[in-house]
């Protein structure tokens, strides 16, 4: 048996939602080990100038706890 646990964090990027997903991910996986999924619960935009600038996401990592 094996319990997970899940965590909320967000990230951004200069490029796109999927690459904001990408580079969460990336990070959480340097601290929590056994990522097992994502869930993007909201998504957001920062807009300068009439265009937009940064993508935004906030996910929840679920990991499996090491026993």
């Amino acid at each position: 048996m094996s319990v997970a646990k899940i965590t909320e964090i967000s990230a951004s990027s200069t490029v796109s939602f999927e690459d904001a997903i990408k580079n969460g991910i990336a990070r959480a996986d340097k601290t929590l080990n056994n990522i097992t999924g994502a869930w993007v619960s909201e998504q957001k935009v920062r807009v300068e100038g009439g265009k937009i600038v940064e993508w935004r996401v906030m996910m929840r990592v679920t990991f499996v706890l090491n026993d």
